[in-house]
């Protein structure tokens, strides 16, 4: 069969799936939940895909093409490779704005449990004390403290209130952790 008619996008989309830290996988069958915040950052990296760079790079391999001879162009090859890239991030993007619900954390201002959003204060069994938010998957940023909902210790702070223990599995073993404070806000970006 020629290779034009089969479909390579759903061993590629799958390859990308795969590839991906566990905590940035959505569990089978679950919504994308994503704060404002992130999905306007999709949509903006979608709509920079489709606007800047699928169409600049659509006309370096034109310019390619018309020089002639496409075995050798690194221009052409390089370009042609790159257009896959961005079309595969594009429908990969897609796929999770399909499934995204955009969940506010500013609407559960005066809730006193941990859900979506929330910003949690802990404690550790040392006594060090760490904050962080529970977001999307696409919004996980540690370094921000900022922690996928999907993730052990986010799964463990769901619907604990403040004063309450919580057990989880980290890579290092069981550990327990406090829950100091809990608050709403918006996130910065």
């Amino acid at each position: 069969m020629n290779k034009a008619f089969t479909k390579e996008a759903d061993g590629e989309e799958a390859e990308q799936e795969q590839g991906l830290d566990p905590s940035f996988r959505l569990p089978p069958g679950t919504r994308n939940y994503i704060t404002p915040g992130g999905h306007a950052r999709i949509l903006a990296e979608v709509d920079h895909l489709l606007r800047v760079e699928r169409p600049q790079l659509v006309g370096v391999v034109q310019w390619a093409a018309s020089n002639g001879d496409r075995s050798e162009n690194a221009d052409y090859i390089y370009g042609k490779r790159r257009l896959r890239e961005i079309d595969r991030r594009i429908r990969f993007l897609t796929k999770r704005l399909d499934l995204a619900e955009v969940v506010d954390p500013a609407g559960r201002q005066g809730t006193e449990q941990v859900f979506f959003g929330a910003t949690v204060s802990i404690a550790d069994e040392e006594g060090q004390e760490q904050t962080y938010q529970i977001v999307g998957v696409d919004e996980t940023d540690f370094a921000r403290g900022r922690i996928s909902w999907v993730s052990p210790l986010a799964r463990a702070l769901l619907k604990a209130r403040e004063g309450d223990t919580v057990r989880f599995q980290s890579p290092a073993g069981i550990r327990e952790v406090e829950v100091l404070a809990v608050a709403y806000v918006a996130i910065e970006e």
